[in-house]
């Protein structure tokens, strides 16, 4: 598990990264912000994420793996930024291959998709998958739509008990739980309903519950820059109850802390207690 001070490869936008030189050339040091997007296909969308006045110490890791990029899209995908700005014909044409496929799954488990209770299923499936996923084209930009404030406030905040859905990436079946997240603000706070967006938007993803935990804190750190972030989830999977070993009374539970909670122990004892 990384330190919390920035092993996760988050910059800010006044830090450096140096880059090895090759053969015959000197060393040289260029500008690199957090929000730089590998694949920009599209206007790119002014980021609404301004660094606090501390500086944070520079990370060895590329700007690829930055949390948000420039057009706010959060750890994207290989496809994000093409399925984010496709057409409606484009977008008609990947679920008519969606359903193409899904329709192949039916024959191929001994079903008939052309009987009536399944004509229109490949179709249903397709558009059901499209929105259970739709957090890898969300941008953090547009979620978070300027609800950073300025506030004299050095307590800490808790949002407990958030709802989320996912689908495990192993099986592609779901899990579901709850999401409790808590910050320590250095005089910035985040609209409260923002932090259950931020949650919503890495669950409607593929997922590992550990890193959905992760990712959560970490973009958390990136926007507001607090004096720590906390993260609990607790989730039911159901590729460990439906199959495999089948248990249904089950819980997995995972944790992620940065700054104070993890220094802390006092702090992350009090969060833990306020949570449960």
């Amino acid at each position: 598990m990384e330190s919390a001070n920035n092993t996760h490869g988050i910059l800010s936008s006044n830090d450096k990264i140096e880059t090895e030189p090759k053969s015959g050339q000197e060393l040289s040091t260029s500008t690199t912000t957090a929000m730089d997007s590998p694949m920009s296909t599209r206007p790119q969308t002014p980021s609404i994420f301004t660094p606090s006045g501390s500086m944070r110490k520079p990370s060895m890791e590329t700007k690829s793996d930055s949390p948000i990029d420039l057009n706010g899209l959060s750890w994207p995908s290989i496809g994000a930024e093409q399925r984010r700005s496709e057409s409606a014909e484009e977008r008609a044409a990947r679920l008519d291959k969606m359903a193409g496929a899904v329709k192949t799954l039916l024959e191929c488990i001994g079903e008939d998709p052309d009987r009536e209770g399944l004509l229109k299923t490949p179709e249903r499936y397709a558009k059901a998958l499209m929105f259970l996923t739709k957090g890898y084209d969300e941008s953090m930009n547009d979620l978070v739509n300027g609800a950073l404030f300025d506030e004299d406030h050095e307590e800490m905040v808790i949002v407990r008990d958030i709802d989320v859905f996912s689908l495990c990436e192993h099986h592609l079946v779901p899990f579901c739980g709850k999401v409790s997240i808590g910050y320590i603000p250095n005089r910035r706070v985040l609209g409260l309903s923002k932090l259950a967006r931020i949650a919503e938007m890495f669950s409607r993803r593929l997922q590992l519950q550990e890193r959905l935990t992760k990712q959560i804190a970490v973009a958390l750190d990136e926007i507001l820059q607090p004096q720590g972030v906390a993260v609990l989830v607790e989730a039911s999977h159901q590729c460990m109850v439906m199959r495999g070993v089948q248990k249904p009374g089950s819980k997995t539970i995972t944790s992620f802390m940065l700054g104070r909670f993890r220094s802390d122990p006092k702090t992350r004892e009090e969060f833990l207690s306020l949570v449960r």
